[in-house]
């Protein structure tokens, strides 16, 4: 094995990469709970590529046999049933771990200097998969998908002076049809994990080139011992691979519940009007997006149109999810970590997680008077949480971090 290992290491750095990156690259030694969901990310990533794979190998992208393919997949495929509720748990999972990785960020200032690129990676990678989320839940070419697919494309029509062009750009047609469908299964399998993965590595290679944040938010490579070694850091592997695979062994557990005893989780993952094929002359009652897209969808639908035009909307739902790649110069506070921030940040990040969680529930019922004033009063709540953090962290109180991480 050492002979085999030496010769692939004369041709390719095999050993120096497992080094720099695992064995050899020192993590803080103080890593907690929340830092499960990377790794997690990771994992769901690789959920998805494989059982989309397999996926592809029966689907059909055409407007006429789509649906009835993953009828297929569902009750002819050996396993097939089990490759597909994969895939579509995979996709709100996904989802779960990214925005509890996020909401680590946010707790722990994951985002501040010298970490402004890590961030904006992140940030990119989270576009790409709203990108892939969206164009994958048009395949299955259900009543849901469809009409889904219609609302929000015609979004993009309100955009002044190229809204038209942009929204047939999109679709490939004047209306979501075929021409949509192909578009979308191409960009949903070649496309854009070319894209991720590539956005994947570069957020790693930032990671490692600057070190990982830690709870107390403390830069461990400014103590080093005598063999340059950060003192308050522990070799990745084999301390954090370990304690990693419990966190996989955890997930697993909740994943593969959710996959065998309820993989459309009360509609919230799969929708009943998805298991209907797309009829363009039958509209739903209620269309409304997958949950992990309600929260800004709330927010499309608290902005009253403005001459006519849904613009101020769109507009309004496309800065909530831009303006978090800004965070990294709003926040002034002189620490990192909430450990040692004052009552505003914590007040401040409280009701911006309350404000995100009510919309994302008011996204998914139907639009009411009542229900449309508290998602503008919620609106108003989240954007004050970045709008106002110039401020708020400036002028509040703080204790100083330590010179060392506490591992207490």
């Amino acid at each position: 094995m050492e002979k085999v290992i030496s010769w692939i290491d004369a041709r390719f750095p095999l050993s120096a990469s497992f080094k720099a990156h695992l064995s050899e690259y020192y993590a803080p030694k103080n890593f907690n709970f929340w830092y499960y969901f990377g790794s997690l990310a990771l994992l769901v990533l690789v959920i998805q590529i494989v059982t989309g794979i397999f996926l592809a190998m029966h689907y059909k992208p055409d407007g006429d046999m789509a649906f009835a393919s993953v009828e297929y997949i569902m009750r002819d495929v050996p396993y097939g049933w089990l490759i597909r509720y994969a895939h579509s748990t995979g996709a709100s999972a996904f989802f779960v771990v990214i925005y509890l990785h996020m909401f680590r960020g946010l707790l722990y200032g994951s985002f501040r200097q010298p970490r402004e690129l890590i961030w904006i990676f992140g940030m990119l990678i989270y576009l790409v998969l709203m990108a892939e989320a969206f164009m994958g839940y048009l395949l299955p070419w259900g009543q849901m998908s469809y009409w889904g697919a219609q609302v929000i494309i015609n979004l993009f029509a309100a955009v002044p002076f190229i809204g038209e062009d942009l929204s047939i750009l999109i679709r490939g047609d004047f209306v979501v049809g075929d021409a949509t469908l192909n578009r979308f299964f191409a960009l949903h399998i070649v496309a854009l994990p070319l894209v991720l993965l590539g956005l994947i590595a570069a957020h790693l290679v930032a990671l490692h080139e600057v070190g990982s944040n830690n709870p107390d938010g403390v830069e461990i490579k400014k103590h080093k011992g005598p063999d340059g070694h950060p003192l308050d850091g522990i070799p990745f592997h084999p301390y954090y691979t370990v304690k990693d695979i419990l966190g996989v062994v955890v997930f697993l557990i909740a994943f593969t519940a959710i996959l065998f005893f309820a993989p459309e989780m009360g509609g919230y993952f799969l929708e009943a009007n998805n298991f209907i094929p797309a009829d363009p002359l039958k509209t739903p009652p209620h269309i409304a997006p997958v949950w992990y897209f309600t929260p800004y969808y709330a927010i499309l639908r608290a902005i009253p149109p403005m001459f006519g035009s849904q613009f101020p909307g769109v507009l309004a739902m496309g800065v909530s999810v831009m303006i978090f790649f800004a965070l990294p110069w709003l926040d002034k506070s002189p620490v990192k970590s909430i450990r040692y921030r004052g009552p505003k940040y914590k007040i401040a990040l409280a009701l911006f997680v309350i404000a995100f969680v009510w919309l994302g529930v008011l996204g998914v019922l139907p639009s009411t008077p009542l229900a449309t004033w508290i998602a503008r009063v919620l609106t108003v709540v989240y954007f004050a949480f970045f709008l106002l953090m110039p401020w708020y962290t400036r002028n509040d109180s703080y204790k100083m971090e330590p010179e060392r991480v506490n591992d207490k």
